[in-house]
């Protein structure tokens, strides 16, 4: 039986995460499940949920050890919960762990569990190393020997070139770029030019900074290693700073994409709580929002579409389903995963041939009220741990509809492999 009697309200109690860090910085000797592990316990610390037994916690991260095959079953083993809290591992690219919301959330709807955490960690200081696939197969055409003389006759082909490590790279498969050098080519197709990249970049940094002046963050990260803040924030960049800065991705001279307006390799975990409502008021825990909608769309991105893009196509979708406009929002939450991307999102929804050719509408879905976009910074400046985005933004806009006036929020994370995911928040 996939559902109990009737269909329930998700509620988002709140979430925690470690500071996000830039990549062979403060977390280097870290790997992915001790940070998961300590955004898992914060979670468990905040909520009094030590000995609690919940009915199921996912979470996941893209660069992954093979020795960390259980890793969110082991970090909840350390984690303070009762043992017998299960936990599974998914992978989304960078929509990991907003996916994992949405499994959590569906098991909670459908009355199959009454809580759950979902949450993300990835590491690219710790990234696994490994060895060409020759050399592999050398080691396991020994290991099948039956004699002594089987087992020796591998070792013969050994060669220098074995011993030269294979790093991990964050490019696609089917076409061999980077996610930089895509996004290079969705900046040319809907003509982004730098400026507006660099002035994204500079206010992502701006909200990020009076954010954390203000407190906002303070009950939404926990120190860690020695970090109480994201360390990729800027509060003295400038559009000037941001000039100097030479194309990232493209050099022939019409690139666009920086250091400055992309997200920088960064390392960090997130977590949030989520539950029934009956859960939640029988333990006299706050209700921030609900997880009320969310859609996953993918696009033809080696023949046809941007890597990139998949958002401005799931998005629609789901506004469909919710009966709303892309207009009828408090809050837009959409994952920086370079300034060009957003840009690029909201420039499609404002087109009338895209909206027509591509999703079917009579009409633009049309622009957003950007003084409504990422109000707290997002991920160029708060930095962008792959798996961990997704919860460390549910939090965020949770945080934001409960101390609002707002009544609802939308969130959008696209993803390597030209995907994207989003979800539709709405205030308690």
């Amino acid at each position: 039986m996939l559902a109990g009697s009737s269909v329930r309200r998700v509620a988002v109690i709140g979430g925690m995460r470690t500071p996000f860090a830039r990549s062979m910085g403060a977390y280097a000797t870290v790997g992915n499940q001790d940070m998961l592990t300590a955004a898992f316990r914060s979670v468990v610390d905040r909520f009094r949920l030590k000995g609690e037994r919940l009915g199921d916690v996912a979470a996941g991260a893209v660069i992954k050890h093979s020795r960390d095959w259980n890793m969110t079953r082991e970090s909840v083993l350390g984690s303070g919960l009762a043992p017998e809290t299960p936990g599974v591992d998914l992978q989304r690219a960078c929509g990991t762990s907003l996916e994992a919301a949405i499994l959590i959330g569906n098991k909670i709807a459908l009355g199959q569990i009454d809580c759950g955490i979902a949450g993300g960690v990835d590491t690219a200081s710790d990234p696994p190393i490994v060895y060409p696939r020759s050399y592999q197969q050398l080691l396991l055409a020994s290991a099948r020997g039956r004699n002594a003389w089987q087992r020796l006759k591998p070792w013969f082909g050994l060669r220098p070139k074995h011993f030269k490590p294979v790093l991990p790279g964050v490019i696609e498969p089917r076409t061999g770029m980077s996610m930089g050098q895509h996004c290079e080519q969705m900046a040319k197709r809907w003509q982004i030019s730098r400026e507006s990249q660099d002035q994204f970049a500079l206010e992502s940094h701006r909200q990020a900074t009076a954010a954390y002046k203000e407190g906002f963050y303070k009950d939404l990260v926990f120190e860690y290693q020695g970090l109480a803040m994201d360390n990729n924030v800027r509060a003295d960049t400038s559009l000037e700073k941001l000039a100097k800065l030479r194309p990232a991705f493209d050099f022939t001279g019409a690139g666009t994409l920086t250091a400055g307006n992309s997200t920088p390799l960064t390392d960090g975990a997130s977590a949030v709580l989520l539950a029934s409502e009956e859960w939640a008021r029988a333990r006299n825990l706050p209700i921030l929002a609900w997880l009320s909608y969310a859609k996953v769309a993918a696009v033809d991105f080696v023949h046809k579409e941007g890597l990139l893009m998949a958002p401005a196509y799931a998005v629609p979708a789901m506004l469909r389903d919710a009966n709303l406009k892309l207009q009828d929002f408090d809050f837009y939450e959409i994952h920086e995963a370079f300034a060009a991307q957003v840009l690029c999102t909201l420039k499609a929804w404002e087109s009338a041939e895209f909206c027509r050719e591509n999703l079917g509408l009579p009409a633009p879905l049309g622009s957003i009220d950007r003084a409504k976009l990422n109000v707290k910074g997002s991920s160029v400046a708060l930095g962008h741990p792959f798996a961990a985005t997704g919860t460390r933004i549910i939090a965020t806009l949770a945080k934001l509809l409960a101390a609002s006036a707002g009544k609802r929020g939308l969130v959008s994370v696209c993803t390597a492999g030209g995907m994207g995911v989003t979800a539709i928040l709405e205030r308690a």
